[in-house]
């Protein structure tokens, strides 16, 4: 049985309050979503969407036992296990030792951190958007360690090499994605304000 938006949204809701957490988890739903159509997966949309959507569902409230617990959240909640390994694979090399395999796990595992670090280079702008936000200036803030310090540039860089991307073409399509959903995105925070 697949799982609803609805639903996701209702778990992830349960266990996560903080507006960041839920803006943090609606922006990799829609970069996830883009991505799926990107890379030839346009019929999985809804399913690497809900993965995006639920991949921190335990961190705000189990940060110590993140990508572990989520496993035992979303089983206590009846979703598929492909999810639940999808969702958990992101943790991989640090909380768990799911490997991503599949290119989504792979997509998560690679942008989770790098929608932070664009997200923050977004607050620095005077328009305090994605929207005019490009390459080299991106690359300037990951380069820059002591920026967004809490984003892992290695895992980011571990991500693409996942992928079997430069880091240049993870750092670029990845802003594609967010330039590309940022409408989607700010209205989705809108409304679960």
């Amino acid at each position: 049985m697949s799982t609803t938006r609805e639903q996701a949204w209702n778990l992830l809701t349960r266990y996560n309050k903080e507006p960041f957490h839920l803006r943090h988890a609606i922006t990799v739903e829609h970069v996830l979503g883009w991505f799926a159509q990107e890379e030839g997966f346009s019929s999985e949309k809804d399913f690497w969407s809900m993965v995006g959507l639920l991949h921190d569902l335990d961190f705000e409230q189990w940060p110590e036992q993140h990508c572990e617990k989520s496993q035992e959240l979303m089983q206590q909640a009846g979703l598929e296990e492909r999810l639940i390994r999808a969702v958990a694979s992101h943790g991989w090399g640090h909380r768990v030792d799911i490997k991503p395999e599949h290119t989504m796990e792979k997509v998560l595992f690679a942008t989770d951190e790098l929608t932070g670090l664009i997200g923050a280079a977004a607050l620095m702008r005077p328009s305090r958007s994605v929207a005019d936000m490009e390459l080299k200036s991106l690359k300037k803030k990951f380069k820059d360690k002591k920026f967004a310090a809490g984003c892992s540039r290695e895992v980011i860089a571990q991500g693409a090499e996942l992928l079997g991307w430069d880091l240049d073409t993870l750092l670029s399509k990845t802003l594609q994605a967010m330039q590309a959903e940022e409408e989607a995105i700010e209205a989705a925070v809108a409304a679960s304000a």
